[in-house]
């Protein structure tokens, strides 16, 4: 199983999320620490290569989690939101500068000690 890293705000923005929504999150993060895929996805490249969205959607809204699982050993959670516009989130999420940037140092430290 891979272990979870959250960068940035996300871990605190997921805990923001409705009980049912969070719930459904947590079982979708656990199918991917799991090298399975979500029930409900998205490939985000215009965000970056192997950057994914998991899709929920619960009578409260619509929910978001973007993370990247292309490590061997660990999963970057990079963002959790409401989505609240029909645009496509490519359009709509503004990436925070912060925690783009700490997973890029991950992401270097991971190409150089396999973790």
């Amino acid at each position: 199983m891979k272990k979870i890293k959250f960068v940035g705000h996300s871990l605190h923005d997921l805990k923001a999320f409705p009980l049912e929504a969070k719930r459904e999150a947590g079982f979708q993060l656990d199918k991917v620490q799991n090298g399975l895929e979500p029930s409900d996805f998205k490939t985000m490249k215009s965000i970056g290569a192997g950057v994914q969205e998991i899709r929920i959607r619960e009578s409260s809204g619509i929910y978001r989690v973007i993370y990247v699982a292309k490590f061997a050993q660990t999963v970057f959670v990079l963002h959790a939101f409401q989505k609240k516009t029909k645009k496509p989130v490519s359009l709509t999420w503004q990436q925070p500068k912060e925690p783009i940037n700490k997973w890029k140092r991950h992401k270097n430290y991971e190409q150089h000690t396999n973790i």
